[in-house]
């Protein structure tokens, strides 16, 4: 089997269990794989079926299996800002042009010997799925840069929503970039231009959100009894008239979609969304494509522990409808906190149908 690697336990790992020790070294993989892996004789120490609860010694050698590729609904780690089970990362192969990986190459907004950004362009996927044939995790071989080891995701952004891109470039530090967003020690900041705008200079969506599957495909909805609860907080930096706002956003949870259900539940949708927002997404001279940016991300550093904040300039078409909205792209990127609004200041959600 292509993709197949054999790894040495090191010193400091004896005594490991199996499991642990692909936790610890493997953090790509799902409990779930390596269970099942386990179970097919697919993961082997030196050369010998093995069990989850077997411990480790120095020196033995683990035959790790690649890791299968996502599907279209597959499991990530975060969607639109927050966090749901780790992506699933492997050695994907697509048919990508030499102009493909150089576009990719350039969109490095950052790296140093355990961390990489990228600048992820609308309409790139991150990973593969139903008639995607180009995508991000094919690609990942053209990022080594001076290194030896694939980068590895540890998120994700919907096709759609460009901006900042966070991978690792060793397994140790993809485990501590995981445990980061797991425990809501990175922020993120998104800009969005939105139909309308809302009624308040800023506040909280505490809204539950639920996927319902239609004709249209699988998509959330706003469900306050079987949803699972979902906040994002917000900001106007801007706004033009009653015609669109610009917003700053910031999701408190992870769920899919969140932020474009969210902006849709207060009678703004995001411009070029026409998913969620129908024909009120759509504006007379400006672009048609969802104007959704991931603007920055804020994270522990895996070695050092220092705080890194990395900042990725809007898309041509996100620039060309703020210079039409006359919206001032010099605007000074300001991360959101939840501080801002107690919990004694959270009021039930309720749609509001007159803004439709």
């Amino acid at each position: 089997m292509s993709g197949v690697t054999l790894r040495r336990v090191k010193a400091d790992e004896a005594e490991l269990r199996l499991d642990r020790w692909f936790k610890r070294n493997c953090p790509e993989f799902t409990f779930g794989q390596v269970q099942k892996f386990l179970r097919g004789g697919q993961i082997r120490v030196d050369g010998k079926r093995a069990k989850a609860n077997q411990r480790v010694e120095p020196g033995q050698e683990i035959r790790v299996p690649p890791v299968p590729v996502m599907s279209g609904g597959g499991e990530t780690a975060w969607r639109e800002g927050g966090y749901e089970p780790r992506v699933k990362s492997g050695p994907a192969q697509v048919n990508a042009s030499e102009e493909d990986l150089q576009a990719l190459r350039d969109s490095v907004l950052f790296y140093d010997e355990v961390v990489l950004a990228i600048n992820k362009p609308a309409g790139l996927a991150v990973q593969g799925g139903t008639n995607t044939a180009l995508h991000i995790d094919g690609m990942l071989d053209a990022l080594k840069l001076d290194s030896k080891e694939r980068p590895k995701l540890v998120h994700r952004l919907d096709k759609d929503t460009s901006g900042v891109l966070l991978l690792a470039r060793s397994a140790s530090a993809a485990a501590s970039l995981t445990r980061a967003f797991k425990d809501k020690t990175t922020r993120k900041l998104y800009w969005a231009l939105v139909s309308g705008a809302p009624t308040e200079r800023e506040g909280m969506i505490d809204a539950p959100l639920a996927k319902q599957g239609g004709k249209g495909g699988e998509k959330m909805v706003i469900d306050t009894k079987e949803g699972k609860s979902a906040q994002t907080i917000y900001r106007q930096l801007a706004r033009a008239g009653r015609r669109a706002a610009w917003l700053a956003l910031s999701p408190l949870t992870g769920r899919t979609h969140q932020l474009r259900a969210h902006c849709e539940a207060i009678g703004c949708p995001i411009l070029g969304d026409g998913k969620y927002g129908g024909t009120k997404a759509f504006s007379d001279g400006l672009s048609t494509q969802m104007h959704l940016h991931a603007r920055a991300i804020d994270f522990p550093h895996p070695v050092t522990g220092y705080r890194v904040i990395i900042e990725a300039p809007v898309p041509p078409h996100f620039s060309e409808s703020m210079k039409a909205l006359n919206f001032d792209p010099k605007t000074a990127t300001k991360f959101l906190t939840p501080e801002i609004h107690r919990e004694k200041e959270k009021k039930p959600f309720r749609r509001d149908d007159s803004r439709r």
